[in-house]
């Protein structure tokens, strides 16, 4: 697998360019920011959370833990983590635990990490564990343009790899 079929299509329609990243097989996105030689702040890492109005997709950093607290201020909503068995069926072109970052192209809502807007290039998961989705932060930023943003993670110094 590479560009999960929606994903590729989400970014065609929009008029996206944007280039793979190959790498190793890896499991969370901190070893795949260390497997890529990426800065882990450019790698905007998706994570899903739930209540009883849906799913939302939370968009931070890679190097940064989300704030579920700091969410549910920002949406007014009671959102909790959700287990991937709970959401696998929204991925369906997407391996377990590789979610895109990019939930307006699977019909979810998305709020994103006001940090995401000064690294220079952002990274998210193609859709398996062996590709990333390289994108230019003006590019990035039209994809995030009128979803909710703000200050919803904090930095987790905990494994971090510093580049």
């Amino acid at each position: 697998m590479t560009v999960a079929k929606t994903l590729m299509n989400y970014l065609k329609e929009r008029g996206v360019v944007y280039e793979m990243v190959e790498h190793p097989h890896t499991a969370t996105s901190m070893e795949t920011a260390h497997a890529a030689h990426l800065p882990a702040h450019q790698i905007a890492k998706a994570v899903v959370l739930k209540d009883s109005a849906g799913y939302v997709l939370g968009v931070v950093p890679a190097n940064h833990q989300l704030e579920i607290e700091w969410v549910n201020e920002v949406l007014g909503r009671s959102l909790e983590m959700a287990e991937e068995k709970e959401f696998a069926a929204l991925f369906t072109d997407c391996e377990v635990g590789a979610v895109p970052a990019l939930g307006e192209a699977y019909g979810i809502q998305v709020v994103w990490d006001d940090e995401l807007i000064y690294t220079s290039d952002v990274y998210i998961e193609a859709g398996d564990h062996e590709h990333l989705i390289w994108l230019e932060r003006r590019d990035f930023r039209k994809l995030m343009e009128g979803l909710p943003h703000s200050i919803i993670s904090k930095d987790d110094e905990v494994g971090c790899w510093k580049y």
